[in-house]
């Protein structure tokens, strides 16, 4: 229950910007999305990303007509009824907030800094856009309030970032991403699940490839096809096939288990305006897929970061299949949380529990002794289990001993630790 629930104060099981926010400020913190009427250069130079609408990306930020005062008071005043206590991050969410002399981007951000209440400011933008004069105002102004920089990336893969018009590519979004990062910058990345010929792994990819650069936020969206935009022309000739709310669920909760656990959540689906929208029209009940994220992450019983750690894809396992009364030992200086179960060391056995034992844990990482596994096999009961625990280099090796006396196994990997795990079941020797 701590793992699940370290980092949110309603029982998610994933960390929310909610906890975040209300941690470090102490109160509760809203975000307040502003049209700060800046342009994008995709546009200008093209088309722009074939599922940006005319408003950039900033259908529910301000009207650009209305200063930016008037944006911001309009919906203070709505949260203010409710929440009066509540401070603010002012929001620059329409278009690329970074495309501007930076004697502009000066004047729009700091004016919302004297905003009353206003404890941080959060810029939307592309990695194409931050100049090495943008990077040093950028430097400053995280000295003097708590500012995010969110990026869209969408993808991590260059065919698709080619398909949907990004206009650069993966290298482009990493180096701006290491630019921000060594100089201490919160950065909040934005992908897209649903993109043409992207199936479940190449989505799962992304979030992998962002574990590694060290960022500090995630936004997760449903490709939205929305009317006159050049990804609704694109469907129309191609039909290539939206996900289902049940296949967005399935990959959301997969992301999410790959996830960095330090990695704050601040969205887990989007929303279109319904008037705009084509498909899929799911998405129009945003809390029905939440709370079905939410409903499948316990059915399954993980969490963010969850497969990170192989002992927690083997506690999953057996916490399901062993009983109180269970008789385990184990021979790892790993933690396996079993209930309530006594656990024992092999020389705490004696001949009266042969044949009573329901699981051996046995790590051969780093020992060069043979295994002598019919040595274990004979203390198990019927449905005992033996895991051994081995370096990846030592699996070959084991693998052909146990398939020599025909022994049975299954194993158990991941792509963030340098051992595995191997079941045995008992065997009629």
């Amino acid at each position: 229950v701590i793992f699940m629930y370290k980092y949110s104060m309603d029982n998610k099981r994933y960390y929310t910007l909610n906890y975040y926010l209300t941690r470090k400020f102490k109160t509760r913190v809203f975000k307040v999305s502003l049209n700060g009427n800046f342009s994008c250069p995709n546009f200008k130079n093209g088309s722009g990303c074939i599922f940006c609408s005319a408003k950039g990306s900033g259908d529910f930020a301000g009207n650009k007509e209305d200063d930016l005062l008037t944006q911001f008071n309009s919906v203070k005043e709505k949260l203010n009824n409710k929440w009066p206590d509540t401070k603010y991050i002012a929001y620059f969410q329409a278009n690329t907030n970074t495309y501007a002399p930076v004697s502009v981007l000066k004047k729009k951000f700091e004016e919302v800094l004297h905003f009353k209440n206003v404890v941080g400011i959060s810029i939307g933008t592309r990695p194409d856009c931050i100049s090495n004069e943008c990077l040093e105002y950028l430097k400053d102004l995280n000295k003097r309030t708590h500012l995010m920089v969110e990026l869209g990336i969408q993808s991590m893969h260059n065919n698709t970032l080619k398909l949907i018009n990004r206009g650069h590519d993966l290298k482009c979004f990493d180096t701006c991403v290491k630019k921000l990062k060594d100089n201490n910058i919160n950065v909040v990345v934005h992908i897209i699940n649903g993109l043409p010929n992207e199936d479940k792994n190449m989505m799962i990819d992304t979030v992998k490839h962002l574990n590694k650069l060290n960022i500090d936020g995630i936004k997760i969206h449903m490709l939205h096809i929305l009317k006159n935009t050049e990804l609704e022309n694109y469907y129309k000739k191609n039909k290539f096939h939206i996900l289902t709310k049940e296949e967005y669920v399935d990959i959301v909760c997969c992301q999410i288990e790959e996830l960095n656990e330090n990695i704050v959540v601040h969205r887990l689906t989007g929303d279109g305006k319904k008037e705009d929208l084509v498909a899929p029209l799911w998405t129009l009940k945003k809390v029905s897929v939440l709370n079905d994220i939410d409903k499948e992450l316990k059915r399954r019983g993980t969490y963010q970061g969850f497969k990170k750690s192989l002992i927690n894809l083997v506690n999953l396992k057996f916490n399901k299949i062993i009983k109180n009364k269970d008789i385990l030992i184990n021979e790892s200086n790993i933690t396996f949380d079993y209930k309530e179960n006594k656990i024992y060391k092999l020389s705490e056995i004696n001949e009266t529990l042969n044949d009573k034992i329901s699981l051996i844990i046995l790590d051969y990482r780093n020992k060069s002794k043979k295994l002598d596994i019919y040595k274990y096999i004979k203390l198990l009961n019927k449905k005992g289990i033996i895991l051994i625990l081995l370096n990846l280099n030592d699996y070959d090796n084991i693998c052909k001993t146990l398939k020599n006396i025909s022994i049975e196994y299954k194993t158990y990997k991941n792509s963030y630790e340098d051992y595995l795990v191997i079941e045995i079941k008992k065997q009629i020797i």
